[in-house]
């Protein structure tokens, strides 16, 4: 068959790919590079909202313990900012409480780090059909969970707090200073610890060293 020169090429779906490890985010990119136009590569939340929405890509992977922004949060950023865009969590968390929040924050695929290459082709061939998809290491010990997910959970910390208080939650649990929060944020430094002293005292925290053990325990940062 003579080839067709002159024949468009296809269109591949493009993909915004959030890790802050460089080895596992050049796999991954290695990885889905043979069947999709990889268009940033980012290693925070805060990049991953901004790049999605300059770049509006038809799908984006991310981790929930992502530095300066969660995975979580940007998730529910990216829901106004990027709507189009199908987001599928690649992470090595297998609460089942993770996994609730993430699809209650708008993804469509969740899929463990220790599954295999081919697991995570497919759960973004499902999700750019508009199909939900859940790692088949989690699905017999929590197939309730996507109907579940769709339901109000009562007492999750979305609830307990907002955007902006889980913002200077993470940011503090970072070891940022007030100042450094406040250029992040692009906030008065006053604003920043009026959002700290509101976040320990909702969480009946009082010191900042709880309040860093709190974020670690609810995977806001990573142990390291």
């Amino acid at each position: 068959m003579v080839p067709c020169l002159d024949c468009p090429a296809p269109i591949r779906p493009t993909v915004l790919l959030a890790e802050d490890h460089t080895l596992v985010r050049e796999g991954l990119r290695q990885l889905l590079a043979a069947s999709l136009d990889v268009v940033d590569a980012v290693e925070d939340g805060r990049a991953l909202v901004a790049s999605a929405e300059r770049l509006q890509p038809d799908a984006i992977l991310l981790d929930i313990t992502m530095p300066q922004l969660n995975g979580l949060d940007a998730a529910r950023q990216l829901a106004r900012l990027s709507p189009r865009s199908r987001l599928v969590f690649v992470t090595m968390h297998a609460d089942p409480a993770y996994v609730h929040e993430a699809f209650r924050a708008g993804a469509l695929g969740y899929v463990l780090k220790s599954s295999a290459s081919g697991e995570l082709i497919a759960a973004v061939a499902a999700v750019l059909q508009g199909q939900r998809y859940l790692s088949l290491a989690l699905r017999s010990e929590h197939a309730e969970l996507l109907a579940e997910s769709l339901q109000p959970a009562p007492g999750k910390l979305s609830d307990a707090l907002t955007g902006r208080q889980r913002e200077v939650l993470q940011l503090v649990a970072e070891g940022r200073t007030a100042k450094e929060i406040a250029a992040v944020l692009a906030i008065s430094r006053k604003t920043v610890e009026f959002h700290k002293a509101s976040v320990m005292r909702q969480l009946h925290l009082h010191t900042t060293a709880e309040l860093t053990r709190y974020a670690l325990e609810h995977g806001i940062i990573g142990a390291g």
